[in-house]
């Protein structure tokens, strides 16, 4: 079997010192920054409110379907306080396209009562704040560290937990230690952007089921290489644009 796929690839990284691992980890943020000059937060938003409020929406649902009901909330709903004051059935009416709409209404309506009862109504730059809002985790609060206030963070969605685990940069399922285990890899100013790619990547070509292993950009520096599809023209028509 060749040896950057399945067994072979394993074998390449099982000594791996901590140095090296730094070492990869950085050709591989390199790497996918060529494939993904773009790599961003795929949410539409104009302000921190805006992007807590639909960072919390996009929780078992796609950020293009986010961004198809986000114009109209913020429209009727565009800060906290009329956010604190919304109708429920109004609100759910809205945010019924994203799934999940009436737990998300409630969620939205405490939020916005309780950045008015305790921040004046503005979005706290810290994450120790940010995480005792409704519907607020650890997840959400560094997507708006990151992205409305330029404090990097990593973001441990499912497709970071993932191509993390599957990078052999963790073996941990937690995101509070694949946060610590990865983030030490990286220069602190790079965590967000590491973030960006690796959810592109996941939502591009490090699929779930099937990985495009013959169509990616990292597949030498990765001991999970051969977990997918090898074939280079199979592959890339598994890429996603």
């Amino acid at each position: 079997m060749d040896e950057l796929a399945g067994p072979g690839a394993r074998r390449r990284f099982a000594d791996e010192t901590p140095l090296a691992r730094v070492r990869r980890a950085r050709r591989v943020l390199r790497a996918l920054g060529e494939r993904y000059p773009d790599a961003r937060c795929e949410l539409d938003f104009r302000n921190p409110f805006e992007l807590l409020v639909a960072t919390v929406l996009s929780a078992q649902t796609t950020d293009v379907r986010v961004n198809l009901v986000t114009p109209e909330l913020f429209d009727r709903y565009p800060d906290a306080a009329a956010c604190a004051a919304a109708d429920v059935r109004e609100l759910e009416d809205i945010l019924h396209p994203t799934g999940f709409f009436r737990a998300k209404a409630r969620s939205v309506i405490g939020i916005g009562q309780a950045l008015v009862d305790r921040f004046d109504g503005q979005v706290p730059a810290r994450l120790e704040d940010l995480v005792t809002l409704p519907g607020v985790g650890r997840k959400t609060a560094h997507v708006v560290l990151g992205d409305a206030f330029g404090i990097p963070g990593l973001t441990v969605d499912t497709h970071v937990l993932r191509l993390s685990r599957r990078l052999g940069w963790t073996d941990s399922d937690d995101p509070v230690v694949v946060e610590q285990e990865v983030g030490a890899l990286v220069e602190r100013r790079d965590l967000t952007v590491l973030s960006h790619r690796l959810i592109f990547h996941g939502r591009r070509t490090c699929f779930a089921r099937r990985p495009a292993c013959g169509a990616c950009p990292v597949q030498r520096e990765c001991p999970s290489a051969g977990t997918g599809e090898l074939d280079p023209v199979l592959a890339a028509a598994m890429v996603k644009d």
